[in-house]
């Protein structure tokens, strides 16, 4: 019983210190792919990627190898548009 109600304890820790690490989180601030610069969910679903806590959005998962070949150029765009809102 105690083994119950401490895996039950840790789990709902877990549970909240996720939602609230995705509450902080900053909002994407593109309705495009930062890649390709497709209209996002025109291709179906974003390709959702957490890159160093942030959340970045592209229109198929092709994109997010491109992405990943010069994060720092993509995130450079990300950070240009989030100024500009």
């Amino acid at each position: 019983m105690k083994l119950n109600l401490t895996c039950l304890t840790i789990f709902c820790c877990v549970a909240f210190l996720g939602i609230a690490s995705a509450a902080d989180a900053p909002v994407y601030p593109l309705k495009t792919c930062v890649v390709s610069g497709e209209k996002l969910g025109t291709m179906g679903k974003p390709a959702v990627l957490n890159y160093e806590g942030r959340e970045v959005q592209f229109c198929c998962k092709a994109c997010i190898k491109d992405f990943n070949k010069d994060p720092k150029k993509y995130m450079a765009l990300l950070d240009a548009a989030k100024k500009a809102n």
